[in-house]
């Protein structure tokens, strides 16, 4: 019978943990004690009903000794980071807004109501709009989000209103994790994994 939930994997067959290396059984692991979990509490699917990955989880599968490295990178990203989660979560959806990454805008438009975002403003966000109801901080975050993602430069002005709000470190927080998310990004719609359904 057919698996009802393959098409979740978009160009690439699910993995199950059975069949895995024990380099990705190691990798699955961890993603399954981090992202996993995470996921779990924050209200959006990381697997399938069966315990497949879904997402980016699938691809990173793999190439199991660099994906751990990056799901340790994400680890300490949000460990580490001086961005508040809310700000965090408006760079990531507005990555996810110009990459129109699904699954991306999916799971944190689940991430950003969680963090207090009202349905408006995370509808904004994953659109690329700018509403009257963000905060300061927010609102620079998502357009220096939008212009560093969609024009690769940031002007003089822009940079010095940012570097103002965030400082020099909020700022390379704020590049290390737009780019982490290109790459989440790039890993979607490379293998064009699509959003789960809505329940």
């Amino acid at each position: 019978m057919p698996d009802p939930d393959a098409w979740l994997g978009g160009r690439l067959p699910l993995l199950d943990a059975i069949s895995l290396s024990p380099a990705q059984k190691t990798l699955w692991d961890r993603m399954d004690a981090t992202m996993g979990r995470w996921a779990g509490k924050t209200g959006f699917d990381s697997k399938t009903f069966d315990n497949c990955f879904i997402g980016p989880f699938n691809p990173m599968l793999r190439s199991p000794d660099i994906a751990l490295t990056f799901v340790q990178l994400q680890m300490d990203e949000s460990k580490h980071t001086s961005l508040s989660d809310r700000v965090r979560q408006v760079v990531i959806l507005s990555v996810g807004s110009v990459w129109k990454a699904h699954y991306e805008l999916s799971a944190h438009a689940a991430a950003a109501c969680h963090a207090g975002f009202s349905d408006t403003c995370v509808e904004a966000l994953v659109a690329g709009h700018i509403t009257p109801e963000f905060a300061a901080d927010e609102a620079i975050a998502q357009r220096l989000a939008l212009v560093l993602t969609a024009g690769h430069a940031v002007d003089d002005e822009l940079f010095t209103e940012a570097l103002r709000h965030f400082g020099e470190t909020g700022l390379v927080d704020f590049a290390v994790l737009a780019g982490c998310y290109h790459l989440v990004c790039g890993l979607l719609n490379l293998f064009a994994v699509p959003a789960p359904r809505p329940a």
